[in-house]
């Protein structure tokens, strides 16, 4: 980015307050920014407090060997315990912890008495097979109880589980083997997908075979499908019904390794982001109950995140456990057995609370409402959303066909680095205006600066940086803290960079941009691609759009739209014009793309982002790079395929 900032284009007027009832039965209300601005430690403390300890802490915050950080030095727990023992000591057993819906139709019910036997056994388990605290454990699994299960079981053992998504290939789950030494793998025979069991553990054969570290597979049986099996393999039903169902849990240490979560580095190799024990529960515990307004005795909740991403591990598994949550956890796709599928499980169990990405809900958009409107989800009381800005009108959509325009929204904004949620409105309290993340959480310290680290103020736009230390922070690096340093800390001093592109409108409210890669340049004007895309789906024929920067000899870069209608509009040769002529009366002329072109899919990643380095390629007539991490490899070839009868959108 160069020194000028970001240019602020959209604006947004509507707003919807909480309604007097919502706010007053909410968990947070207004005075917790007051009491987070008064005392920032005190204030983390105090949530901190919320947790069982089995020793206190002699220090909040050690920031002295920044960007280190150490939260509730000296305090010792064990997250298992805090997510599963403590409820059921308190008479919570009968309570279900989830309810658990494969992608077939079979279900369970699992109240916290069966899954603190689960763990009890599950970690007995792996204790038998030598792994200690300390030792990393890998985790292959598709989205089923045994998921959750293990993670818990190497959270009480002290373990640091390493969990990697279902979706990834044997040399992606090698590599990660390999970078944390992992001594135990544990997968399945398979997974459901799309209505076919989907393949597992041959990839983990294939890893494994390449990773000595590995001494044993514990291998769930899902699908009951033929699998390959070598002397290292064991079946974790067999391994767990030899063990008892009690087991005493160890406090360890706050800065104790929890796990390790690989994202993708632009060097290749993957980062393994590294989370600990204490600080991390708090901020997850915290952000979960006020951001979502738990109440534990009458919610059901449901993150639709599969537990390989961040979304999953605090969303799915820590923070909901830790406030005593009942969630569900559904093991298939969307648009299996039938389009309506996810609200036939809201109807089902009465889901009261739904956290999703805006990819899914611009999916839902492109297959009309009429889905979604066969089904009684009259149970929702509150609507999240996660992974990437959401445009304005896909929230409003969300709002109206989904919330039944009663249910808040809260937009979140965070990172697997962040751990927890930092950014988004609290329900009870913000006015929400569609589209923004609104402000950051109570005792969270974020801005939006130039190039100079000189705050933007209202109405600019630049950087996205936090400018305190955090208790759910990475702690580093998997043993590579010198690019931890160089990653996050280098771009401006004592402050972390997150990536992200950001404004603040006139009231103050933060916008998220996207990655700051994703910034056009066009005749001089810094143009995030979020804006354009919000305007071209704020057209009543688009469902989805995404746009990149194409070099041009005369602007510098042109704006480049690949656009999905919406199943009921039949793409014509008027189109591209009709579109053009939108996006310059939402935002201006200098917005207008240069080319449209109208496509049946999107490049995207398995954790539904959207790849606009192949898009890219495309619009400048590359050969297309990479396309490993896609969902859906044939994607790219689709797009190619479709070209042709878009290429008279340019006028």
């Amino acid at each position: 980015m160069s020194t000028e900032a970001l240019e602020n284009l959209l604006r947004e007027n509507r707003h919807f307050p909480p309604t007097p009832e919502f706010a007053a039965a909410a968990n947070a209300k207004a005075d917790m920014y007051e009491e987070a601005d008064a005392d920032r430690l005190v204030f983390w403390a105090k949530q901190a407090g919320e947790l069982q300890w089995e020793s206190p802490w002699t220090q909040v915050l050690d920031w002295s060997n920044a960007p280190f950080v150490r939260w509730f030095d000296g305090g010792k727990l064990n997250v298992s315990v805090n997510c599963v023992d403590r409820h059921v000591a308190a008479g919570h057993g009968n309570q279900v912890a989830y309810f658990f819906e494969g992608e077939p139709g079979d279900s369970q019910t699992i109240t916290y008495a069966q899954l603190l036997h689960d763990v009890s056994q599950a970690a007995n388990a792996l204790e038998a097979l030598g792994v200690q605290a300390g030792d990393r454990v890998a985790i292959y699994l598709p989205m089923i109880p045994e998921a959750v299960v293990a993670m818990l079981a190497c959270a009480r053992i002290g373990a640091v589980h390493s969990v990697v998504f279902g979706g990834f290939s044997a040399e992606a789950l090698r590599s990660r083997i390999e970078d944390a030494q992992a001594v135990l793998v544990i997968t399945a025979d398979g997974g459901n997908r799309k209505g076919k069991p989907m393949l597992l553990k041959q990839a983990v054969d294939d890893a494994v075979a390449l990773s000595p570290s590995v001494r044993n597979v514990l291998v769930v049986r899902r699908t009951g499908q033929e699998v390959a099996w070598t002397d290292k393999d064991l079946w974790w039903h067999e391994q767990l019904a030899e063990q008892p169902k009690t087991h005493e849990a160890q406090a360890f240490d706050a800065e104790h390794p929890l796990f390790i979560l690989y994202t993708s580095g632009t060097t290749g190799k993957p980062k393994g982001i590294l989370h600990t024990t204490g600080g991390y529960l708090t901020q997850v515990a915290f952000t979960h109950k006020n951001v979502f307004d738990l109440k534990p005795d009458t919610d059901v909740y449901w993150c639709t995140a599969d537990v390989g991403w961040i979304t999953g591990h605090s969303y799915v598994v820590f923070g909901p456990l830790a406030n005593r949550a009942t969630s569900l956890i559904y093991e298939g796709t969307p648009d299996t057995p039938h389009n309506g599928r996810w609200w036939e499980l809201i109807e089902k169990y009465g889901v009261t609370i739904l956290y999703t990405a805006p990819t899914a809900i611009r999916t839902f958009m492109k297959w009309g409402r009429a889905v979604p409107d066969g089904f009684d989800m009259s149970s929702l009381r509150l609507l999240g959303s996660v992974g990437e800005p959401i445009n304005p009108e896909a929230w409003m959509w969300y709002r109206h066909v989904i919330g039944g325009d009663r249910c808040p929204i809260v937009d979140t904004w965070w990172q697997t680095e962040t751990g927890a949620i930092m950014i988004s409105p609290l329900p009870g309290v913000t006015a929400t205006k569609p589209g923004s993340a609104m402000h950051a959480l109570p005792g969270i310290g974020a801005d939006v600066i130039d190039d100079e680290a000189r705050p933007v103020g209202k109405g600019g736009g630049g950087y996205l940086v936090l400018t305190e230390p955090w208790p759910s922070m990475l702690r580093g690096i998997w043993g590579d803290p010198e690019r931890y340093a160089e990653t996050y800390w280098s771009r401006f001093a004592n402050t972390y960079f997150a990536g992200d592109g950001a404004k603040f409108d006139d009231d103050g409210a933060v916008w998220l941009l996207g990655r700051v890669d994703d910034v056009m340049n066009v005749s001089g004007h810094r143009i995030s691609t979020a804006e354009v895309e919000s305007a071209l789906v704020s057209h009543p024929a688009v469902a989805e759009a995404a746009v990149v920067g194409a070099a041009d000899e005369t602007t510098g870069q042109g704006i480049v739209a690949f656009v999905i209608l919406r199943q009921d509009v039949e793409p014509d040769e008027h189109i591209g014009v009709a579109l053009r002529h939108h996006v310059a009366k939402e935002i201006g002329p200098i917005a207008r793309p240069k080319q449209i072109l109208v496509v049946a899919e999107l490049p995207k990643t398995r954790s539904g982002k959207i790849m606009r380095r192949l898009l890219r390629d495309i619009a400048e007539h590359r050969s297309i790079g990479d396309v490993t991490t896609l969902a859906d490899p044939m994607v790219m070839h689709l797009i190619g395929e479709g070209l042709t009868a878009a290429k008279g959108a340019e006028d």
